[in-house]
């Protein structure tokens, strides 16, 4: 019988929009649930954070990502909500707040150049994630 299959990680962002790697915390689930093939869903209870698997060889990507999101949602003087994170909010919902991922074997099916990242779309700040594993 499996002791845990819900974890809850918090990390500290340092930038106001950046993307940290989750690889090793996901791995760190799936080695305490014990879960060798499943299901594992990643989901951010943040408003304007996201989660999201993308490349990991190349850090330009993040750049490049960070500059197609802010100039295709930048923060206007005309958004009227008042904490003034418009923009945090627009590139959380695009993004989105999970990923579902297929657990083989003890070890998440990724590409050869895929990771998962916690996307920070209004920081500085610290933040939490929930990591959910499903036997089957």
């Amino acid at each position: 019988m499996l002791s845990k299959s819900l974890f809850t990680f918090d990390i500290t962002t340092n930038e106001t929009q950046s993307f940290t790697n989750l690889d090793h915390y996901l791995d760190e689930a799936i080695t305490n649930s014990g879960v060798q093939n499943g299901i594992m869903v990643v989901y951010c209870p943040h408003t304007t954070a996201a989660i999201t698997i993308n490349e990991n060889a190349d850090p330009d990507v993040k750049t490049d990502l960070k500059l197609g999101l802010n100039q295709t949602f930048p923060n206007k003087n005309e958004y009227v909500h008042m904490e003034g994170n418009s923009d945090g909010h627009m590139k959380s919902s695009v993004v989105g707040a999970s990923e579902t991922l297929i657990i083989s074997e003890g070890e998440l099916i990724l590409g050869t150049w895929q990771s998962v990242y916690f996307c920070e779309f209004d920081g500085p700040r610290n933040r939490t994630f929930h990591v959910k594993i499903i036997e089957g």
